[in-house]
C-alpha cells in the first residue's frame, strides 16, 4: 500500500507500495530517517527547503526544485519509474511569483494521484485539473503569505479531489486545529502532523 505522512507545515513523506521514499518540501516535523529516493521542493523558502534533515538518500537519488521544474518555460513532468512527478502553477500572489513555484501532481503506483498546491493563491490552472478526478489535495491556507480558508475552499472546489486536506496554515506551526476545522472545502480531511495512513 502507498503510504502518505503528514509531517507539518507544508511537509509531506509518501513511501510506495514498491517501498520507494519520496519527501516534498522538507522543514516541519519528524520522520526524516527514511532513506530518500526522490526530494521535491516546490520554491525557495527556507520553510520548504530543508533538504539536509534528509540525510540518507538511496543512490539515484533525484533532487527536483522549482527549477528543474520550470526549466525551458514550461511546467515539466518528470517519469521516474515509480512515481510520475507533474509541476503544475502555483504562486500568483506578492509573495510567491509563478516565475518562482511550483505544485506538484504525484502518480503513485496504481494510479493514486496526489496534488501538493505549494505556497499560492488561485490559479488559472485549477478549473482545468478537475478534469483529473484527483484523489487527494493539499491546499495551503494560512491567509498571511498565500491564500485565506475561504480562497483555498474554493480551490478546493475548482479542483474536486476526493479527499481534500489543509496545510501551511499558521508560519511556525506544525499545525493548527482551530483552523483545519474551519477549512469548508467539499470532502474534508484533516491530518495531524505524524500520523500516516494508507493512500490506495
Amino acid at each position: 500500500m502507498n503510504r502518505l505522512l503528514y509531517q507539518g507545515h507544508g511537509s509531506a513523506r509518501i513511501t510506495t507500495d514498491g517501498g520507494k521514499v519520496i519527501y516534498i518540501d522538507p522543514y516541519a516535523g519528524e520522520g526524516y530517517d527514511s532513506p530518500a529516493d526522490l526530494i521535491l521542493i516546490t520554491h525557495a523558502h527556507g520553510d520548504h527547503t530543508a533538504v539536509d534533515l534528509i540525510r540518507n538518500r538511496n543512490p539515484g537519488c533525484r533532487v527536483i526544485t522549482w527549477k528543474e521544474a520550470l526549466e525551458g518555460g514550461a511546467h515539466n513532468t518528470f517519469e521516474l519509474g515509480f512515481v510520475t512527478a507533474e509541476a503544475v502553477q502555483a504562486g500568483y500572489n506578492r509573495n510567491h511569483s509563478v516565475k518562482d513555484c511550483v505544485g506538484y501532481i504525484l502518480t503513485l503506483p496504481g494510479g493514486t494521484t496526489v496534488y501538493f498546491s505549494g505556497d499560492t493563491s488561485k490559479t488559472p490552472q485549477m478549473p482545468l485539473l478537475a478534469a483529473r478526478n484527483l484523489d487527494i489535495a493539499f491546499f495551503c491556507c494560512d491567509g498571511i503569505y498565500n491564500m485565506d480558508l475561504d480562497e483555498a475552499a474554493e480551490c478546493a472546489a475548482l479542483v474536486g479531489a476526493k479527499h481534500n486536506i489543509p496545510y501551511h496554515m499558521a508560519p511556525g506551526r506544525l499545525f493548527d486545529r482551530e483552523r483545519a476545522e474551519k477549512f469548508t472545502a467539499p470532502n474534508r480531511c484533516i491530518l495531524t502532523p505524524g500520523k500516516e495512513v494508507e493512500i490506495d
